[in-house]
């Protein structure tokens, strides 16, 4: 027995004097292999909590040889410092690249609103210089596929607000002018000078609102639920006929009380364009209005048949007066009782 047991722990003896034993140091190597094999690989680039058995220059995944398992209070600490270290550097790095993302983003946008004021904009007021002033007898060669493509440009690169804010300040300060100049009309001519502003105005928007349609879709209506054209006629009439109304509606009654002293063409655009921008204005003289517009004066009733009759023989009778007469009765069919 002795002698197996002998041959079974037999050391075997190097030049080195390394010695090996036979059998049981093979099932040593294997029990240490298999240990080290079932150790957790802690990876990289993550803020593990170092846990107390392992060091901070130990390589991730290997345990170094001559560990202790107990650290002493020193080498903790230097690990908490470390992983502490690794967290705010990462998340600093985090923090970095949002801020380069928004400042890039807010260049970007500063680009666009440059390239707009440098290259869109000034395109575009110039042709709604060109088509404010037009006559409407006359013929202006402006490229409306071109202005439709500055608006579309300008709405795609989300400056709708802006485009919008400038068109409205572009057109009041055309109206201001309007205004100012209307302001140094005489009497006799404001009428017919407030009928040119009016007409004009209403032709120029005929080419302005079409070449701004989407604008008018994607911004106006969807986001402000209004109208362009609304919104510019409008200004009309707050810039404009709001100012001279008081003025103007004294020489219409005048005008309405002399037939032919005014176009009567003239009488009836003015009078109605007054209607479409404030139907409230009516209220200041309904005779007026209601020789051009239906339905300003209430429904008729039977009982005042004989007052309506009255109205119309007194107006037969201020015509004939002033000049109208009724013609040539001779030719009238004579009636049937007769």
């Amino acid at each position: 027995m002795e002698a197996m047991e002998d041959d079974s722990l037999e050391l075997k003896d190097d030049p080195n004097h390394n010695y090996c034993a036979s059998s049981s140091s093979s099932k040593v190597r294997t029990y240490l292999s298999s240990q080290l094999s079932d150790v957790t690989t802690v990876p990289q680039h993550v803020c593990p909590t170092v846990p107390g058995g392992g060091e901070p220059g130990t390589r991730p995944g290997k345990l170094r040889s001559g560990t202790s398992k107990s650290m002493d209070s020193d080498s903790g600490s230097e690990s908490s410092e470390v992983s502490e270290t690794d967290c705010t550097d990462a998340s600093a790095a985090v923090e970095g690249k949002f801020t380069v993302e928004s400042t890039s983003k807010l260049l970007l946008n500063a680009m666009a609103v440059e390239d707009y004021r440098k290259n869109h904009w000034p395109n575009l007021e110039k042709a709604i210089d060109r088509l404010l002033i037009q006559n409407p007898t006359e013929h202006i060669s402006v490229s409306y596929a071109q202005i439709y493509s500055y608006v579309y440009k300008c709405v795609c690169q989300q400056h709708s607000e802006l485009l919008y804010s400038d068109l409205t300040s572009k057109i009041t300060s055309h109206l201001l002018e309007v205004s100012t100049r209307l302001q140094a009309s005489p009497p006799e001519n404001f009428i017919e000078n407030f009928n040119v502003a009016l007409t004009q105005y209403t032709a120029s928007l005929q080419c302005i609102v079409p070449v701004f349609l989407y604008l008018n879709k994607f911004y106006i209506e969807s986001k402000l639920n209004r109208d362009l054209r609304e919104d510019l006629m409008k200004l009309f009439a707050d810039h404009v006929a709001e100012k001279h109304v008081n003025t103007l509606m004294p020489l219409l009654i005048k005008a309405h009380s002399m037939p032919f002293q005014v176009q009567p063409s003239t009488m009836a655009s003015v009078v109605k364009g007054l209607y479409s921008l404030r139907p409230d204005w009516a209220q200041l003289a309904p005779p007026l209005f209601s020789g051009f517009i239906p339905q300003i004066n209430p429904p008729a009733v039977e009982s005042l048949l004989s007052d309506y009759a009255a109205h119309d023989q007194k107006l037969q009778m201020e015509l004939s007066m002033n000049g109208f007469p009724r013609g040539d009765q001779s030719r009238k069919r004579a009636s049937d009782d007769s």
